[in-house]
C-alpha cells in the first residue's frame, strides 16, 4: 500500500502535469470542458489510462479520520444553472501523517494540512491497479 500511494503522489506531482494535456487530448478529455468539474467519468478515465482503480460510487464525507488512504475529494462543491460543480484534491495518509495535494495555482504550497479550510463534500477511494 506505501508503495501505490508513492507511485500515485510521484504521477501527480511529477509526470502528470508535463503530459497531461496531450494525452489527456486523447482520451477526449479538455480542460475547457466545464463537466470535468461536474461528472467523475473523465478522472475514472485518466485514472484508468495510469493504471489507478477508482472505486465505484462517490462516499459522502463525514470526517478527514474516516477516509482511507488514498481518495479524491470534492471541495469547493457549488450549483450553477441547476448543475453541481466542484475543485478536484489528492487525499494521502502515509508514515508522515495526513495530507491534501491541491493543484489550484494561487497556492503557495499546494501539500495542504489546513484540513479546517476545506469543506469536502464527498470522496471517491483510489488504489493502483493490481499487476504493476
Amino acid at each position: 500500500m506505501k508503495r501505490d500511494k508513492a507511485l500515485a503522489i510521484r504521477l501527480i506531482k511529477k509526470y502528470l502535469p508535463f503530459d497531461a494535456t496531450r494525452r489527456s487530448y486523447r482520451l477526449g478529455i479538455f480542460a475547457e470542458d466545464a463537466r470535468l468539474w461536474s461528472q467523475t467519468m473523465y478522472l475514472r478515465r485518466l485514472l484508468d489510462h495510469y493504471r489507478f482503480h477508482a472505486a465505484t460510487g462517490e462516499i459522502p464525507f463525514r470526517s478527514w479520520d474516516a477516509l482511507p488512504d488514498l481518495a479524491l475529494l470534492a471541495i469547493k462543491w457549488h450549483v450553477e444553472k441547476k448543475r453541481p460543480f466542484w475543485h478536484w484534491v489528492v487525499f494521502v495518509r502515509d508514515a508522515n501523517g495526513a495530507w491534501v495535494l491541491d493543484s489550484k495555482k494561487s497556492l503557495r504550497q499546494h501539500r495542504r494540512t489546513d484540513f479546517g479550510r476545506m469543506k469536502p463534500k464527498w470522496f471517491i477511494e483510489v488504489r493502483r491497479k493490481p499487476g504493476n
